[in-house]
């Protein structure tokens, strides 16, 4: 039997390619950049925001083959930023240059229902669901479950494509609202708390798991998150646990993102996976040694994976287009006065209700200094939005479940 052989680094000098050109391959692309890497870029938008760090964009759909094959022809490694490439492009990518973190976990992860169905017959921790092919199946989930959610099953990111469900009546509608042929529709848990863990995996089989982050959304759309996430030794190692094991039965290579309920009986659910970096880990630029951007390039390139010991507590506020929507102007001198925050805007043009735009962040003696400074900035940069936002300060009393 011939031994396969051991992969090799993909030294500096090389070039990255990404599948989407947003704000997550933008972080990427600058730490990719400060490691002596290229950076291509295909994205549907021209004006996308890592254009102005890339030597080359294309500008194609996700189900553009011949875009695809153009931009792996120049690559070495391609990485991705948003789950919704067809499967045709990640085949036509993966044929042609190393594609990370891999075709199967992408597939698996883009739909909603192949992703409940696999980590179910995976035995991980999940709350009740179904595969609702028509209207009466939302229904029924209802008048089984309860209070439920129906969800698109690609995109409808951040509370998009989402439908809330009280009543078995409101099926009808909700199946017309999310236009498709399929939904998830999952029973409403009671959440304590949310909590989500970053794993990184590199060809090699090393795994680096990031220490859980705390988060909070308000209408879907994460508005914070703060690591350290004050909660108890026990339930950080439980979680840190189940996400490693999802990365490493997954076959991720890269980062995968395991976001997690925990309910109010002490229950670690799994709610959804993410093979990229995620919102919830910007704080990482702040407070963690390893950025999860510098990680996710030192994991495709099978450099050694970087430490993922927290220096110092960190947290991130979103900011959406509505803060520029207001009648008076962000005031970022107000904001950036507080002690240990920074702004970190994405280069989008044309602020929209709802669009991420950027984020705020801090560091602090703790979470909870780290979050108060990140909220007061925020409260300060547009007062007009805090009404519409669910941005007062928590207090981060010590979790024990």
């Amino acid at each position: 039997m011939t031994a396969t052989a051991a992969p090799s680094p993909i030294l500096p000098g090389a070039t990255i390619g990404f599948l989407g050109g947003g704000q997550l391959g933008r972080m990427t692309a600058f730490a990719a950049r400060s490691m002596g890497y290229d950076i291509q870029v295909l994205d549907p938008e021209a004006a996308c925001a890592t254009r102005p760090v890339a030597s080359r964009t294309i500008t194609a759909t996700y189900d553009d083959v011949e875009a695809a094959i153009s931009l792996a022809s120049e690559c070495n490694v391609v990485t991705l930023e948003i789950e919704q490439i067809h499967p045709d492009v990640l085949d036509a990518v993966a044929a042609r240059c190393a594609l990370r973190p891999g075709r199967e976990p992408v597939y698996i992860i883009q739909d909603r229902i192949r992703q409940k169905q696999w980590l179910a017959a995976q035995g991980f921790p999940l709350g009740r669901f179904v595969a609702a092919t028509r209207a009466s199946d939302i229904a029924d989930a209802v008048s089984t479950f309860g209070p439920c959610i129906a969800k698109s099953t690609h995109g409808g990111y951040d509370g998009r494509g989402q439908v809330r469900l009280r009543e078995a009546a409101q099926g009808a509608d909700a199946w017309d609202a999310l236009g498709a042929r399929a939904c998830l529709v999952e029973q409403m848990v009671d959440i304590h708390y949310e909590i989500s863990v970053l794993v990184a995996r590199s060809p090699s089989g090393a795994v680096a798991v990031y220490p859980p982050s705390r988060n909070h959304h308000t209408s879907g759309v994460l508005t914070w998150a703060v690591v350290p996430a004050v909660i108890s030794d026990a339930m950080t190692v439980r979680a840190q646990s189940l996400a490693k094991a999802v990365a490493e039965r997954i076959g991720i290579v890269g980062l995968l993102a395991v976001e997690c309920f925990v309910t109010t009986a002490g229950e670690l659910l799994v709610n959804e996976l993410a093979p990229r970096p995620h919102n919830t880990y910007h704080h990482s630029e702040r407070g963690v040694a390893t950025s999860q951007f510098e990680q996710l390039v030192r994991a495709i390139c099978d450099l050694p994976l970087g430490a993922t010991d927290v220096f110092a507590p960190s947290a991130i506020a979103n900011l959406l287009g509505d803060v520029w929507l207001q009648d008076t102007a962000p005031n970022t001198s107000h904001a950036l006065a507080i002690p240990g925050t920074r702004l970190h805007l994405y280069g989008k043009a044309g602020a929209r209700a709802g669009r991420k735009m950027g984020h705020l962040s801090a560091i602090g003696t703790d979470a909870q200094d780290a979050l108060g400074r990140v909220l007061e900035s925020y409260r300060r940069l547009s007062p007009g939005t805090v009404a519409s936002f669910d941005v007062h300060e928590p207090v981060l009393a010590h979790v024990t479940s």
